[in-house]
Protein backbone atom coordinates (compact mmCIF):
# COMPACT_ATOMS: atom_id res chain seq x y z
CA UNK A 1 0.00 0.00 0.00
CA UNK A 2 2.80 2.44 0.93
CA UNK A 3 4.71 1.66 -2.25
CA UNK A 4 1.60 2.34 -4.34
CA UNK A 5 1.13 5.78 -2.74
CA UNK A 6 4.81 6.60 -3.19
CA UNK A 7 4.72 5.48 -6.81
CA UNK A 8 1.60 7.60 -7.42
CA UNK A 9 3.34 10.66 -5.97
CA UNK A 10 6.43 10.08 -8.11
CA UNK A 11 4.32 9.72 -11.26
CA UNK A 12 2.41 12.90 -10.39
CA UNK A 13 5.67 14.79 -9.84
CA UNK A 14 7.14 13.58 -13.14
CA UNK A 15 3.93 14.53 -14.97
CA UNK A 16 4.03 18.02 -13.40
CA UNK A 17 7.67 18.53 -14.43
CA UNK A 18 6.98 17.50 -18.03
CA UNK A 19 3.88 19.67 -18.28
CA UNK A 20 5.78 22.73 -16.99
CA UNK A 21 8.54 22.10 -19.50
CA UNK A 22 5.95 21.83 -22.26
CA UNK A 23 4.83 25.40 -21.55
CA UNK A 24 8.26 26.66 -22.63
CA UNK A 25 8.45 25.06 -26.05
CA UNK A 26 12.17 25.59 -26.55
CA UNK A 27 11.62 27.97 -29.45
CA UNK A 28 14.88 29.67 -30.40
CA UNK A 29 13.13 33.05 -30.34
CA UNK A 30 12.57 32.51 -26.64
CA UNK A 31 16.25 31.81 -26.07
CA UNK A 32 17.44 34.77 -28.11
CA UNK A 33 19.91 36.63 -25.91
CA UNK A 34 19.30 34.60 -22.75
CA UNK A 35 22.94 34.25 -21.71
CA UNK A 36 24.21 35.97 -18.58
CA UNK A 37 26.60 37.96 -20.81
CA UNK A 38 23.71 40.10 -22.09
CA UNK A 39 22.39 40.95 -18.64
CA UNK A 40 22.37 44.59 -17.71
CA UNK A 41 21.29 45.77 -14.26
CA UNK A 42 17.79 46.97 -15.10
CA UNK A 43 17.33 45.35 -18.48
CA UNK A 44 17.08 41.69 -17.52
CA UNK A 45 18.12 38.92 -19.90
CA UNK A 46 16.81 38.90 -23.43
CA UNK A 47 16.83 40.61 -26.79
CA UNK A 48 16.17 44.12 -25.43
CA UNK A 49 19.65 45.39 -24.58
CA UNK A 50 19.26 49.08 -25.46
CA UNK A 51 17.17 51.63 -23.58
CA UNK A 52 13.62 51.72 -24.96
CA UNK A 53 12.66 55.18 -26.15
CA UNK A 54 9.43 56.23 -24.46
CA UNK A 55 7.71 59.51 -25.27
CA UNK A 56 6.11 61.58 -22.54
CA UNK A 57 2.80 61.31 -24.38
CA UNK A 58 1.13 57.90 -24.36
CA UNK A 59 0.47 56.41 -27.78
CA UNK A 60 -3.22 55.41 -27.69
CA UNK A 61 -2.96 53.23 -30.78
CA UNK A 62 -0.19 51.25 -29.10
CA UNK A 63 -2.25 51.10 -25.89
CA UNK A 64 -5.13 49.47 -27.78
CA UNK A 65 -2.77 46.95 -29.38
CA UNK A 66 -1.15 46.22 -25.99
CA UNK A 67 -4.53 45.82 -24.26
CA UNK A 68 -5.64 43.32 -26.90
CA UNK A 69 -2.47 41.27 -26.49
CA UNK A 70 -2.73 41.47 -22.68
CA UNK A 71 -6.33 40.24 -22.79
CA UNK A 72 -5.43 37.39 -25.13
CA UNK A 73 -2.11 36.22 -23.66
CA UNK A 74 -1.57 37.66 -20.17
CA UNK A 75 -4.91 38.14 -18.43
CA UNK A 76 -5.37 34.43 -17.67
CA UNK A 77 -2.45 34.59 -15.22
CA UNK A 78 -2.07 38.29 -14.31
CA UNK A 79 -4.49 40.79 -12.79
CA UNK A 80 -3.74 44.47 -12.92
CA UNK A 81 -4.48 44.71 -9.18
CA UNK A 82 -3.91 41.79 -6.84
CA UNK A 83 -2.08 38.53 -6.98
CA UNK A 84 -3.16 35.73 -9.29
CA UNK A 85 -1.14 32.88 -10.83
CA UNK A 86 1.49 35.52 -11.54
CA UNK A 87 2.20 38.93 -10.02
CA UNK A 88 -0.07 41.93 -10.50
CA UNK A 89 0.95 44.16 -13.38
CA UNK A 90 -0.79 47.46 -12.68
CA UNK A 91 2.26 48.92 -10.93
CA UNK A 92 5.02 46.82 -12.50
CA UNK A 93 6.58 49.84 -14.24
CA UNK A 94 7.03 51.49 -10.84
CA UNK A 95 9.27 48.55 -9.89
CA UNK A 96 10.87 47.48 -13.17
CA UNK A 97 12.22 49.17 -16.28
CA UNK A 98 10.36 48.86 -19.59
CA UNK A 99 13.34 46.87 -20.91
CA UNK A 100 13.10 44.41 -18.02
CA UNK A 101 9.34 43.94 -18.57
CA UNK A 102 9.84 43.41 -22.29
CA UNK A 103 12.64 40.89 -21.72
CA UNK A 104 10.47 38.97 -19.26
CA UNK A 105 7.71 38.81 -21.88
CA UNK A 106 10.10 37.88 -24.69
CA UNK A 107 12.37 35.51 -22.75
CA UNK A 108 10.53 34.14 -19.69
CA UNK A 109 12.52 30.92 -19.34
CA UNK A 110 15.86 32.72 -19.60
CA UNK A 111 14.73 35.24 -17.01
CA UNK A 112 13.58 32.59 -14.54
CA UNK A 113 16.66 30.44 -15.15
CA UNK A 114 19.34 33.11 -15.02
CA UNK A 115 18.12 36.40 -13.55
CA UNK A 116 17.91 36.75 -9.75
CA UNK A 117 14.58 38.61 -9.88
CA UNK A 118 13.14 35.97 -12.21
CA UNK A 119 14.32 33.25 -9.84
CA UNK A 120 12.72 35.05 -6.88
CA UNK A 121 9.42 35.38 -8.75
CA UNK A 122 9.49 31.68 -9.65
CA UNK A 123 10.03 30.78 -5.99
CA UNK A 124 7.27 33.10 -4.84
CA UNK A 125 4.63 32.13 -7.41
CA UNK A 126 5.73 28.51 -7.97
CA UNK A 127 4.80 28.77 -11.66
CA UNK A 128 7.06 29.54 -14.58
CA UNK A 129 5.73 32.04 -17.08
CA UNK A 130 5.26 30.25 -20.42
CA UNK A 131 6.61 31.61 -23.68
CA UNK A 132 3.67 33.31 -25.42
CA UNK A 133 5.28 33.92 -28.83
CA UNK A 134 5.04 37.68 -28.42
CA UNK A 135 7.14 39.75 -30.82
CA UNK A 136 9.25 42.70 -29.68
CA UNK A 137 6.85 45.34 -31.05
CA UNK A 138 3.98 43.57 -29.26
CA UNK A 139 5.93 43.55 -25.99
CA UNK A 140 6.50 47.27 -26.45
CA UNK A 141 2.74 47.74 -26.97
CA UNK A 142 2.07 45.85 -23.72
CA UNK A 143 4.44 48.24 -21.94
CA UNK A 144 2.50 51.19 -23.38
CA UNK A 145 -0.75 49.61 -22.15
CA UNK A 146 0.80 49.20 -18.68
CA UNK A 147 1.95 52.84 -18.73
CA UNK A 148 -1.54 53.99 -19.64
CA UNK A 149 -3.10 51.83 -16.92
CA UNK A 150 -0.70 53.18 -14.28
CA UNK A 151 -1.42 56.78 -15.27
CA UNK A 152 -5.19 56.44 -15.36
CA UNK A 153 -5.99 54.16 -12.42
Amino acid sequence: MRITKLLSKIILLITLVFSLQACGNGDTAERNGDSADTEEAGHGIGPVTERVEIDDEIDQEMVTKGRNIYEMKCEMCHNMEGRMVGPQLGDVLDKRSPEFVMNFILNPSGMTREHPVGQELLQEYMTAMPFQNVKEDEARAIVEFLRDYAENN
